[in-house]
């Protein structure tokens, strides 16, 4: 079950980056937001009422949550257009959290590809922070690739090997993770340094969608 809610996680993230690369209509993104959301809070509560008290099934779907809450701020944000800075500080809330559960799956679970996952969703939700809760709209551009790309790494194309039974080579898998982000992450800098440019010439708000005027 959590496998497919992480499927999920995976588009939702997809489609915030494109909102904030203004390629999806910010309320239409909203709406999804709120769908996911959703399904990333009934999830968990389903796995830890059927985890017979059980410790490490508890602590595994106890981070769900995170995302799940998240996504309805999200899109409640979206949809009513109230501000985004609650959204930004509870994402450095996130961010430290998911700091935790990177320690918890590398020296409790032993699961080290997951460890490395949640140093990505660290380093997205901090992003997110800056973004969001301190105003940092030049840095829109670098995190809405940042995001969309995170939606296929971290969610959609884990979710489709853990749910086809090919997620195998703990191991390699956790050293690839790694050596992915800091290339590419790395790369997206430079890479987005005059849309960056722009953005801070002719600011708006970080989740908005520019009008078609302009």
């Amino acid at each position: 079950m959590a496998n497919a809610g992480l499927l999920f996680v995976g588009a939702v993230l997809f489609m915030n980056g494109l909102v904030l690369l203004y390629k999806v209509d910010a309320r239409s993104g909203g709406v999804f937001n709120l769908f996911i959301g959703a399904l990333q809070v009934i999830t968990p509560t389903y796995l830890i009422f059927t985890a017979d008290n059980d410790p490490v099934k508890i602590l595994a779907a106890s981070g769900i949550y995170l995302f799940g809450f998240t996504y309805l701020y999200v899109g409640i944000c979206l949809l009513t257009g109230i501000e985004t800075d609650g959204v930004g500080y509870y994402s450095l809330f996130v961010a430290v959290a998911a700091l935790g559960y990177s320690f918890a799956n590398f020296h409790l679970l032993k699961d080290y590809p997951f460890g490395v996952i949640w140093l990505y969703w660290a380093f997205l939700w901090f992003l997110f922070f800056l973004l969001l809760g301190l105003r940092q709209d030049r840095l829109r551009p670098y995190v809405g690739w940042v995001t969309a790309i995170e939606g296929w790494v971290t969610g959609v194309i884990p979710a489709g090997l853990l749910l086809s039974g090919y997620w195998k080579h703990p191991d390699e898998t956790a050293i690839a993770l790694g050596a992915f982000a800091v290339v590419v992450f790395g790369a997206l800098w430079p890479l987005t340094r005059v849309s960056r440019e722009r953005v801070a010439t002719t600011p708006t708000t970080p989740m908005d969608t520019p009008d078609a005027s302009t």
